[in-house]
């Protein structure tokens, strides 16, 4: 991540120099900083290296391994040949709307009807749900493809086939111990694929690859075809990278690609989403997903109805997506304001109620002025402060509904299972779930999730800590080293951007807050090899105990900074540590 969260973190976890990384920098002529990257992921010879610096779309896994796209691209051909209406069901989130959106720029193209049902987040919650099947059967539908989703839906599986239509479940999460009756089950944990971790989004466009070789008439793909695959690309690195899996193999190669031509795409309502963050004609990265991109996508879903985002990303009306495109940015400045004003009155409950204590495990909050679209990412920013699993819950409803983020160590789905009997039901993972409960539950449910913690989580979960590389002398970072650096990205989930440290510098000028706040720090330093500017942000409060010292050490990202035309080499502090 490129921001500087502005907390002292307590610990920092320094990789020591690691054997061999002097004879593959050698090999691969490279800085000898890199190679200690590179082998700190496991690459530690040069051909795996050559293939993690160099991804290429043809070491991308055939789609006929994914388990189940076989036979689900055959029924959804024969729908397409016989004329049978399909519906593709999604989640609300960017996994689901980039997932649902491939799969019907596809089946368009082959000349099918084709609709889309998009859950409402509050009102309908995640998943399949009855109404909504009975709803698009009431529709005429004959096939339906849920994407993100579907795995567990045992019970509404049923009832699609009570009602006369097929079901094909193409999803990621974990399965449970009973698979529903479908005519395919699309998933990556079903048989030995060797990318168990892909998105929903890698599912959906495996299962289009799979459609289109199934759909050919010769060895050689359609030119129309094999542009909408290229094209799919950035929707499904989009969805890859917003649903945080780990960015390293098959991932990798696929949000590399399709990062690289997200800039360039021809789709008038990624166009529209670009330009309304005035992105327009940059190279796009994994920050402008996590930090521009995917927040307006997922405004639509929290805030309102994700359905719109579809809309856009599946429209060819340029007015019609740059409406869309806006309303969605506003939306956006509406779930950031409420989640300021949630994490407010989270943290004032955190510290009265003594939830910061050394020996509480876990933080759990309920209320009845929450927005259910936002817990989640208060839940997140909870974590982020307090370094403990945390549960954020709407009681403004009954069920009540809650989202639940973790730390590294701490798997929250296994806890909720533990918990099961105080709760209506729970999804997800280890490092984020969701749950209902009744509200009479709910002093029971945080009795029994403190008791599990207590039993299952380590001290050395809720110590914070920060992954340092390496220790460097600041001469090593030079314009030409860290656009070397560059070519590990994309950084994400298991190939985390590079944070390297510098002990004992020593500043050349005196500190400065910046910022409408001051809430940030500008600061010149050096080591005696070199100097350099460095910028804190959230760190302005620093910058009165950095003029009482003369040595201190520095955590960082080394970036090269560009203004009006002028480059150089600067560094992004993620901590501060004094002697």
């Amino acid at each position: 991540m490129r921001f500087g969260a502005g907390m002292q973190i307590k610990e920092w976890s320094v990789r020591p120099p690691q054997d061999g990384a002097g004879q593959l920098a050698s090999e691969l002529r490279l800085p000898e900083f890199i190679a200690q990257v590179l082998i700190n992921r496991d690459i530690s010879t040069a051909d795996r290296a050559q293939t993690f610096l160099t991804p290429k779309l043809t070491d991308l896994i055939e789609p006929e391994r994914m388990p189940g796209a076989v036979q689900a691209a055959k029924r959804i051909i024969q729908a397409v040949e016989n004329g049978q209406k399909i519906t593709i069901y999604g989640d609300y989130d960017v996994d689901g709307i980039t997932s649902t959106t491939i799969l019907w720029h596809l089946l368009t193209m082959l000349g099918t009807s084709t609709e889309y049902y998009i859950p409402h987040r509050i009102d309908e919650g995640y998943g399949l749900n009855d109404e909504a099947i009975k709803q698009i059967a009431e529709n005429g539908t004959n096939l339906i493809i849920t994407v993100d989703c579907g795995i567990t839906a045992v019970k509404e599986a049923a009832l699609a086939g009570q009602l006369g239509m097929d079901i094909i479940i193409t999803d990621h999460h974990k399965p449970s111990s009973q698979l529903p009756e479908a005519t395919a089950i699309v998933h990556p944990l079903l048989d030995n694929y060797p990318n168990p971790d892909s998105a929903g989004a890698m599912v959906a466009f495996k299962l289009a690859w799979a459609i289109v070789n199934q759909s050919k008439t010769s060895a050689q793909t359609p030119p129309a075809l094999r542009q909408f695959l290229l094209n799919a690309t950035t929707l499904a690195a989009m969805g890859t990278v917003a649903d945080v899996v780990d960015l390293r193999g098959e991932n990798r190669i696929l949000a590399s690609f399709g990062l690289k031509a997200l800039s360039d795409s021809k789709l008038t309502g990624l166009k529209a989403l670009i330009e309304s963050v005035s992105l327009t004609g940059k190279n796009l990265d994994s920050y402008h997903i996590g930090f521009h991109l995917a927040p307006m996508l997922n405004a639509a879903g929290r805030m309102g109805h994700a359905r719109l985002a579809v809309e856009m990303l599946t429209s060819d009306s340029e007015v019609r997506c740059i409406e869309i495109a806006k309303y969605l940015q506003d939306q956006n400045r509406q779930r950031q304001k409420c989640q300021r004003d949630i994490f407010t009155q989270a943290r004032d409950m955190i510290n009265d109620g003594g939830l910061n204590h050394p020996n509480r495990k876990t933080i759990v909050l309920a209320s009845d002025n929450w927005h259910t679209g936002v817990i989640g990412i208060v839940a997140s920013k909870v974590v982020e402060n307090f370094n403990r699993p945390a549960v954020m819950i709407n009681t403004n409803c009954q069920p009540a509904q809650g989202s639940a983020r973790s730390v590294e160590g701490f798997d929250m789905h296994s806890a909720f299972n533990a918990c099961a009997q105080h709760l209506e039901s729970f999804g997800g993972h280890a490092m984020a779930a969701g749950l209902k409960i009744k509200k009479e539950k709910l002093s029971d449910f945080i009795a029994a999730f403190e008791n599990y913690a207590n039993e299952n989580m380590t001290d050395q979960c809720l110590v914070s800590s920060m992954d340092i590389e390496g220790v460097c002398k600041i001469s090593e970072f030079t314009e030409k080293t860290i656009s070397q650096l560059k070519r590990l990205e994309p950084f994400g989930q298991g190939n985390p951007a590079p944070i390297f440290a510098t002990m004992g510098v020593h500043r050349i000028a005196p500190p400065r807050k910046v910022g409408a706040k001051g809430d940030h720090l500008q600061l010149a330093i050096s080591d005696n090899t070199a100097s350099v500017r460095c910028i804190g942000f959230g760190m302005g409060r620093l910058e009165k105990k950095l003029l009482e010292v003369d040595h201190f050490s520095v955590a960082y990202e080394p970036q090269i900074n560009t203004y009006n035309g002028n480059s150089s080499v600067q560094f992004l502090l993620k901590d501060i540590k004094f002697d």
